[in-house]
């Protein structure tokens, strides 16, 4: 992955995403959509079921955080070798 400062430090993109048949918005930077994207790939899954599983998982937290922040901790934990491919 490429990380130029221009994409780097780009402001956050907001897009739509179908999760469980409900259409939703998002809102993460560039990099999160490259990592996101890149995390579904290598798992085989569209991007919104990707976003689905991370959906559920972060309903099992204590105090939930926004579907955004649960994406990025997610991304952020799967870099660091955290997360099974299996999940």
């Amino acid at each position: 992955m490429d990380l130029e400062n221009a994409k780097l430090f780009h402001a956050p993109v907001k897009r739509s995403v179908t999760i469980a048949g409900h259409q939703t918005s998002i809102t993460l930077e560039p990099l999160f959509w490259d990592l996101l994207r890149n995390a579904s790939e290598q798992r085989t899954l569209p991007i919104n079921a990707l976003i689905a599983q991370i959906d559920l998982a972060r309903m099992d937290a204590d105090e939930p955080p926004g579907l955004a922040t649960a994406i990025r901790l997610w991304l952020t934990n799967d870099l660091l070798g955290k997360i099974d491919q299996a999940d």
